[in-house]
């Protein structure tokens, strides 16, 4: 039953996190109301995530992606006014998908929404999404992306298909490496770095739950009465050990020249997760509940120069919980509370975790005294998995993405006849005036279709060179036949 099952999730909700803990009946899992194994997205059964980046110049920028090897119910929830995103009409309750294969959440803002392009190809390669025809599959990978483009030199430095296919690459269910990296590379905000970040909890009976976040808000995470971190109020247990308000002269400081330099275009994107199976309109509910935690870690929050947005997924199979059946409501109540409240750890995380770079100054070499009793700030900042995009993987991507011709129909010419060469396979792109970049590639024309070859582009122009001469001969003829035509 329902009730049974979730009788230690509804204890949980009672509890205030790091004060007093319940007893969990797993002896595998933590203690209700404590954090997963390795705090983080990733302690939720079901979820994986990979992340890559790149801060050599002109790149200051990357991909993280959430990725579930069973397709999970998602929705999502967007109250930022200036979203980059993808595929989120389909996590509606209204719309028939099911679930989703993997979320992206990165950098590059609309340009990086390409990304997903890799994402999807990695699952395809895998036989992952939903069943189209006879062995074909579509891949369901909605995105959000943050607005970092310019921040690490050249705008057109930004994330493509390969990236994604590289972070789909490297997704794993171990611990998540936060702070700068993956598609928080670029991020920043309060004139500061922003980040990754994650954390998770343990309600009890064996359900988790757990949040990723990019945070890169035009509001700030800190509150300017004292320079304290929103967020930590919210921590569990010695989460945040060794945090102390920040020294009175270093608190509000004369303004950095980049937060003087702040771009309005910001967004604070995130993923909050769970193995308690949910209906589809309660993982909405989950997500709309989960923008309570960013209002609480980040002031202002949802400004029109903002694109937050929050997707939810379960994972949890069996029967679901319903946000119209009053028998779930104090299992759901606590579930969604935990999301908001999982998030806003998140986010003092991934500030905490964020390093110095370029003129960008981080919250812990602003406020030294603050982080100064933090040990395990260089454990979020190395744990987890995290690998550069170079040059020598970039090829690799762009390789395993190259386009394999249509197979011929079947019986086509019965094996019969000369043999005929092998068709090629199609180029990555258009590399017309184009200067490798850190492996990456930096054009001035397009970088992201099919090219015509040499004999297809002679041909199409000497039937308009010929299209042309018989319209001339066609108007001088017309001229001549006309009577009375001044010329």
């Amino acid at each position: 039953m329902k009730s049974s099952r979730f009788a230690a999730i509804a204890a949980a909700a009672l509890v205030c996190p790091g004060l007093v803990l319940v007893a969990s009946p797993a002896s595998a899992n933590p203690a209700a109301g404590a954090p997963g194994a390795h705090n983080a997205i990733t302690d939720v059964p079901g979820i994986q995530v990979g992340q890559v980046q790149s801060d050599t110049a002109p790149y200051l920028t990357g991909t993280s992606v959430v990725y579930m090897p069973q397709m999970s119910v998602a929705s999502v929830d967007q109250r930022g006014g200036a979203p980059a995103t993808k595929e989120t009409d389909l996590l509606s309750p209204l719309n028939s998908n099911p679930g989703v294969n993997a979320i992206q959440l990165g950098g590059s803002s609309m340009y990086g929404l390409s990304a997903t392009n890799g994402i999807i190809r990695w699952l395809e390669d895998r036989g992952e999404g939903v069943r189209v025809g006879a062995g074909g599959v579509a891949p369901i990978v909605p995105a959000a992306d943050i607005f970092d483009l310019g921040r690490g030199g050249d705008p057109k430095a930004r994330t493509s298909a390969e990236w994604g296919y590289l972070a789909a690459q490297a997704t794993s269910d171990g611990p998540v490496r936060q702070g700068g990296v993956g598609g928080g590379t670029g991020a920043r905000g309060g004139g500061m770095r922003g980040g990754v970040g994650t954390a998770s909890v343990h309600l009890g009976d064996g359900i988790y739950v757990g949040a990723m976040v990019i945070v890169n808000p035009a509001g700030s995470p800190v509150d300017p009465a004292d320079c304290t971190l929103y967020g930590v109020k919210y921590g569990i247990g010695d989460e945040f050990a060794g945090y102390k308000a920040p020294k009175k002269k270093e608190c509000n400081p004369p303004t950095p020249p980049a937060a003087a330099a702040e771009q309005p275009a910001n967004t604070t994107i995130a993923v909050v997760a769970t193995n308690a199976p949910l209906e589809k309109a309660a993982a909405q509910r989950m997500s709309g509940n989960a923008h309570d935690g960013m209002a609480r870690a980040i002031s202002p929050i949802h400004t029109l120069g903002d694109g937050d947005t929050v997707f939810a997924v379960s994972t949890g199979k069996g029967e679901a919980l319903q946000i119209n059946d009053p028998a779930d409501t104090r299992q759901l109540n606590a579930i969604f509370n935990a999301g908001a409240s999982t998030l806003a750890r998140a986010i003092a995380k991934a500030v905490l975790s964020s390093e110095s770079i370029g003129n960008t100054t981080s919250y812990c070499d602003r406020y030294p005294s603050a982080c100064k009793g933090m040990k395990q700030l260089k454990q979020w900042r190395t744990q987890g998995n995290a690998p550069d995009v170079t040059p020598e993987t970039f090829a690799q991507a762009s390789q395993a993405l190259a386009q394999t011709p249509v197979p011929a129909p079947a019986g086509a010419d019965n094996g019969k006849g000369k043999d005929k060469p092998k068709p090629k396979a199609a180029p990555a792109g258009n590399t017309t005036q184009q200067e490798p970049q850190n492996g990456m590639v930096l054009a001035s024309g397009n970088t992201g279709g099919p090219t015509l070859s040499t004999g297809v582009t002679t041909g199409l122009l000497a039937a308009g060179i010929l299209g042309v001469g018989l319209l001339g001969m066609h108007l001088r003829g017309r001229r001549r036949a006309t009577p009375g035509r001044l010329s």
